[in-house]
């Protein structure tokens, strides 16, 4: 059962991530925060302690939506290419998602923390170490499956999908998203061409 105290925490949450796909992590002042959903200052002081807290907990909040939209339908999908497919159709979506305004919240923390060392920059490593290694296995079981081919570089393939997404991510908020699902896909398509067994 989910208690007050953990049901405002996860509303705030909620907040703080539509929030900083705007203004940045570090956008995100605990009395922003508080501002914005209506709190005391002292009373989210109370949830979270510290502004760099409240930066680990958005991207946490981020990482366990991101594996609820994005990996575990894909993973209901047959093994095999059709995952490896899911995974990146569900990826291409995750930015258009009405809970990040913004944009990509991974995008965001991508450009603040790449060279600013601690606990959220760690978090966010570490959620992006993950995703690599889920595509790259996702495409390991596609070997298996006979799909693609036995000398395939699964890390290669992963690597090459991530640049593709991300730059999507990026292009759909600068030109015409529509152009730049497009041109992603075509690129995604030409991957998986070259993966498949000949």
């Amino acid at each position: 059962m989910v208690t007050k105290g953990e049901d405002t925490r996860a509303s705030v949450l909620g907040s703080a991530l539509s929030l900083a796909t705007q203004l940045g992590l570090e956008g995100i002042t605990i009395g922003k925060l508080a501002e914005h959903v209506g709190m005391s200052k002292s009373g989210l002081f109370a949830h979270f302690a510290s502004k760099e807290n409240l930066q680990v907990a958005i991207l946490e909040e981020a990482a366990e939506r991101f594996v609820a939209l994005v990996v575990a339908p894909a993973l209901k999908k047959s093994r095999g290419e059709p995952r490896v497919r899911a995974l990146v159709d569900n990826w291409l979506a995750w930015s258009k998602q009405d809970f990040m305004p913004g944009g990509c919240i991974f995008v965001v923390a991508g450009v603040e923390l790449d060279d600013r060392p601690g606990p959220a920059r760690d978090r966010f490593v570490a959620s992006q170490k993950d995703w690599l290694a889920t595509i790259a296995g996702a495409a390991r079981i596609a070997i298996e499956e006979k799909h693609f081919r036995k000398d395939l570089d699964t890390e290669q393939l992963a690597h090459e999908v991530y640049s593709i997404a991300y730059g999507y991510h990026f292009l759909r908020r600068i030109g015409d998203p529509a152009r730049a699902e497009r041109r992603a896909r075509a690129a995604f398509e030409r991957i998986l061409t070259d993966a498949r067994v000949a």
